[in-house]
């Protein structure tokens, strides 16, 4: 089911007037709706997927109490069986064409003819965010920084919480958990803050994402008929099309976990206004960002070790986070790219100089060197996304290519307007609104007159309303749901 679907304009409401009005006696009785509601919405896509899911859940579950045991080896042992059952069933499901079809390149080449058998499945949606969910619940328990849970409903719903479910945030036990496991009371502040950043996260879904989407597409699919110019516009709309598509999810996902009494992790904070890599990566996924440091990076030795070292682990977290993504290795080179962009703020010692204050903290405007950063981590990140966007490889290098090259021979199109230029439409409202909202991505206030602000949200909900009738025939998907 999709957050911008009819199907999920009646079934959130539904399940909020059940929650508050009809199982609201009892905890349990909660949290036993939230989980039917979590399995009716994952089930929508496919009853198969929705086993898996439970698999999953029940597996590490149970490996929970084992890793908890004082017995080191025996809690070792059920570590690793919970890290090769949850690897496992990514290896299967998102990763086993992709090694067989390289397997049988790599064996044509030594003269060897194989055959693989390919799986003809679909990806089940959301399959790296839940087993991220499981793996880090084992992962504290083993820390103990986490004590297993005895209800198994409670751990279900942590794991398949439906704001979640399938695009993320990636949640750690440790703050989800209590939550579920206390006393929820309707909070009227809580919940209008929701409706603000579901309203939110749905213009930048369906106004910006959705509206790039189209123009974005039409430029790459026959990106040898245009100039320099027009690519780069292409290159920017699909930046701030992945962007608008999920930080949009991420918002409505915060959104709708308020309407039920849940605070989620933020996964976005206005990452385009960064000032290097370093900072970009606080600021864009941050749930996976964190993730991949304490379970990974950190386990690692960080750069605790020495700089050769660091630079090591360095890579590894990229490039792991890249083939995250997809099992295809425009991911791998799109991760190893940022890799390279933190290398010399790594070795500078400069990967931490942005840690605590954003961009022009105590001020309006950014400074001359604060823009020029600004810029400049954007045209690298941007870059990076032509990776990201085109899958193969060597069409990706002949986008660049073709930039470039006329770019060169042809440096009078900068003295026009490009095809694509309204690109700008949709991009320059963006832009304004998150620099207003910047200090706090949950507030979401443009000025303090309360009549401004809802004018605002008024303005924001007719436009979200005319574009999703007018222009999305289909609700579209969002595109971290490949992932």
């Amino acid at each position: 089911m999709l957050f911008n679907s009819f199907e999920f304009l009646l079934f959130l409401p539904l399940v909020f007037t059940l929650y508050w009005f009809v199982f609201n006696k009892a905890l349990r009785n909660q949290n036993v709706l939230i989980l039917v509601a979590s399995y009716f919405f994952y089930g929508w896509w496919s009853w198969e997927f929705m086993l898996l899911l439970a698999l999953s859940t029940l597996l590490d579950y149970l490996y929970g109490f084992y890793v908890a045991s004082p017995n080191k080896i025996k809690s070792k042992i059920f570590l690793w069986l919970s890290i090769i059952n949850n690897l496992g069933i990514l290896g299967v499901f998102k990763y086993y064409n992709f090694f067989a079809t390289q397997f049988q390149q790599g064996f044509e080449r030594l003269g060897l003819h194989t055959n693989p058998v390919l799986l003809q499945i679909a990806l089940p949606v959301g399959i790296s965010f839940y087993t991220f969910h499981g793996m880090s619940y084992v992962f504290d328990i083993y820390r103990g920084h986490q004590k297993p849970v005895s209800n198994l409903v409670d751990y279900a719903v942590f794991v398949s919480f439906f704001p979640l479910l399938v695009a993320g945030p990636i949640e750690r036990a440790n703050h989800l958990l209590p939550q579920v496991q206390r006393k929820r009371s309707f909070n009227a502040t809580q919940a209008i803050e929701g409706c603000r950043l579901i309203l939110w996260g749905m213009f930048k879904k369906v106004v910006i994402a959705d509206s790039l989407s189209l123009i974005v597409n039409e430029i790459i699919q026959n990106y040898q008929s245009y100039h320099a110019l027009t690519l780069l516009c292409g290159v920017l709309g699909f930046s701030f099309q992945i962007y608008g598509d999920f930080s949009g999810y991420s918002d409505i996902a915060l959104g709708t976990a308020k309407l039920f009494g849940f605070e989620l992790l933020s996964n976005f904070k206005f990452p385009y206004f960064s000032r290097d890599i370093a900072e970009f990566w606080r600021r864009w996924h941050i749930s996976l960002s964190s993730w991949f440091r304490d379970y990974l990076y950190i386990p690692l030795g960080g750069s605790k070790l020495g700089k050769i070292k660091a630079v090591r682990n360095t890579f590894i977290i990229f490039l792991v986070s890249g083939f995250w993504h997809g099992a295809s290795w425009n991911f791998i080179i799109w991760g190893g790219i940022h890799a390279m962009g933190f290398l010399p703020l790594l070795l500078l010692n400069r990967n931490r100089q942005y840690v605590s204050d954003g961009v022009a903290q105590d001020r309006s405007w950014p400074s001359v060197k604060e823009l020029i950063q600004m810029l400049s981590t954007f045209t690298f990140v941007s870059f990076a996304w032509i990776f990201f966007r085109i899958q193969q490889v060597d069409v990706a290098l002949d986008y660049i290519k073709n930039m470039a090259m006329d770019a060169l021979n042809h440096p009078e199109q900068f003295t026009q307007i490009p095809h694509g230029i309204r690109i700008v439409i949709y991009i320059l409202p963006l832009i304004v609104l998150d620099w207003w909202f910047r200090k706090d991505e949950r507030k979401l206030k443009i000025t303090h007159s309360r009549l401004i602000n809802y004018g605002m949200y008024v303005i924001l909900a007719t436009i979200t309303i005319i574009t999703y009738l007018n222009l999305i025939h289909q609700p579209s998907t969002f595109i971290y749901f490949q992932f």
